[in-house]
């Protein structure tokens, strides 16, 4: 959780497919950098004793030390006893860092994916740069301005996005391989918008679906820009997908929140040792303050995500549907250091209305911290009320419902993990991306026939997996050691079915993506259930 200045990050996004990789890594949701840190704190006229152990390793240690590593594991672990939320960011990262949740990012405007040596287009954005000089998907990524090779090199994602990424306005030379034939393209970087909202339509003829990827700047402003078309297009429910929204800033919560809620309620406060309470009231009137809500949450929902959800199930405002949330309910600020790097200090807590802080213990230290979600899985508990949790401290809604606090916000009708993401062998081959490798494939050499559906509910009826999807994703499969043949009966037709989501996530993107995705999700029908 972020507070209005200075701006931050959280995490980025995360779709409903993917997400058992989330656990598998154990992945702290909420907290983006763990890297490399070099000592940047302000001096003081008196040194402290670990300056003056600096100082005699630098003069007196019998061999050479690589003190900016050094320095990063003693900063690490100090920050580490505080809390899992207070992090350094090198200089080097720190504009990544506040990138992340900008409504815009410096560069080209594409996406990629690796497969195997070769780096390949995924997605070229409309109107961006890259667009604009032709650039097409399924073009291999060669080199940048001729000396900095991209195919063939051992890179991972984020060492790619570097090597293309850099100034606005800057000019980048980007040699591709199109049809076995070398292309080169010169462009300009530019400030390509990115918008948090990774869906919005109408469910049925009554409910509308938006579905929040985070809390960035100018999420409140794109969540105004989804809902009022669905609300003209009649909408008299609302379901707002929280999912795997690792949080964001406080201020765009507390706007969307301001929305959906009537009269002048608290929607949430923050207090800390050191900082004073401030509350933060519904003031405006809002666009949807009476119609029906439901809001989906899961285990990967933290920060913001459950300062939104918080408010609404404190004031009877909305059904929470799907697994207990992240819990995280600690409040970070950024204090810029004198050689350009950062310290994102946690200073508060925050509260629901009643008073909920949903800060799951982080006693047991930080690796213990960040495998609790691993825990969860082991536990059994993504399948069922977690009743640790509910032993916590009782509150009364006014309805007269009894919420508990600790460990984050716990549904009101739980919605256990999906049976095939819990199959050893499924997760292989997303986590492997033998899937979404083969879905881009298939797209790329069938681009003609797929490119004529021009609507995902056109793809739904017309594309249907088969015996010859299923034979060729076998053999993909088996190239990278997977015997795909060996998935149960109800895994290769949930494989299938995911050939034909991610197919619209290739064409559409999100927006495709959740429409397909969410006709089979066991969450949303739980939440149309609820709306009727």
């Amino acid at each position: 959780m972020q507070q209005n200045q200075p701006r931050s990050t959280q995490t980025s996004w995360v779709t409903p497919i993917i997400y058992a990789g989330l656990l598998l890594l154990g992945i702290g949701i909420g907290i983006f950098l763990k890297g490399s840190f070099s000592i940047g704190f302000p001096s003081s006229d008196s040194n402290s004793a670990m300056d003056e152990i600096i100082e005699l390793v630098k003069s007196k240690y019998v061999e050479q030390v690589n003190l900016d590593s050094t320095q990063t594991k003693l900063a690490d672990f100090y920050l580490g006893q505080l809390d899992p939320h207070s992090v350094y960011i090198p200089p080097a990262d720190l504009m990544d860092a506040n990138e992340q949740l900008q409504p815009n990012y410096k560069g080209i405007g594409i996406e990629f994916q690796q497969f195997r040596d070769s780096v390949f287009v995924d997605y070229v954005m409309p109107g961006g740069p890259a667009a604009k000089v032709g650039l097409k998907t399924g073009d291999i990524l060669l080199t940048v301005d001729d000396s900095v090779k991209l195919s063939g090199n051992k890179l991972d994602g984020e060492a790619i996005k570097r090597k293309i990424k850099g100034p606005a306005d800057e000019n980048i030379k980007l040699a591709v391989l199109r049809n076995q034939q070398k292309l080169t393209f010169n462009l300009v970087r530019a400030s390509v918008p990115v918008t948090p909202i990774d869906a919005a339509y109408m469910v049925s003829d009554t409910v509308g679906y938006i579905k929040i990827d985070k809390f960035a700047d100018r999420t409140y402003e794109a969540f105004m820009q989804a809902l009022e078309p669905l609300l003209k297009k009649g909408m008299k429910s609302l379901v707002i997908d929280l999912r795997g929204n690792g949080g964001g800033l406080l201020s765009e919560a507390v706007g969307i929140a301001d929305e959906l809620l009537a009269g002048n309620k608290l929607i949430v406060y923050t207090e800390g040792l050191h900082a004073p309470r401030v509350n933060y009231y519904s003031k405006r009137e809002g666009l949807f303050e009476t119609g029906e809500i439901t809001i989906l949450m899961d285990e990967t929902s933290a920060s913001a995500s459950e300062v939104l959800a918080g408010a609404l199930q404190d004031w009877d405002r909305a059904t929470i549907i799907g697994r207990r949330s992240f819990g995280k309910g600690l409040v970070q600020q950024q204090f810029g250091l004198t050689d350009g790097s950062a310290v994102r200090l946690t200073i508060a807590r925050y509260f629901t209305p009643l008073g909920r802080n949903i800060q799951k213990t982080y006693t047991a230290g930080k690796e213990k911290y960040d495998e609790e979600l691993m825990s969860r899985y082991h536990n059994g508990v993504l399948d069922k009320a977690d009743s640790s949790v509910l032993k916590g401290k009782k509150f009364k809604t006014p309805g007269g419902r009894i919420l508990y606090g600790g460990g984050g916000i716990t549904p009101d009708v739980i919605v256990p993990l999906a049976s095939s993401l819990q199959d050893t062998l499924i997760m292989q081959l997303y986590l492997s991306n033998t899937l979404s490798n083969f879905v881009y494939e298939l797209y790329k050499n069938n681009r003609t026939y797929f490119d004529g559906f021009k609507t995902p509910e056109a793809l739904a009826k017309g594309f249907v997996p088969a015996s010859a999807e299923w034979n060729a994703f076998a053999a993909a499969a088996a190239k990278d050691n997977i015997v795909a043949t060996k998935v149960s009966a109800a895994g290769k037709a949930y494989l299938l079915q995911s050939i034909k989501i991610l197919m619209a996530r290739q064409i559409w993107r999100t927006e495709g993506y959740y429409q397909l995705q969410n006709a089979t999700d066991s969450t949303v029908a739980k939440a149309l259930q609820q709306l009727k």
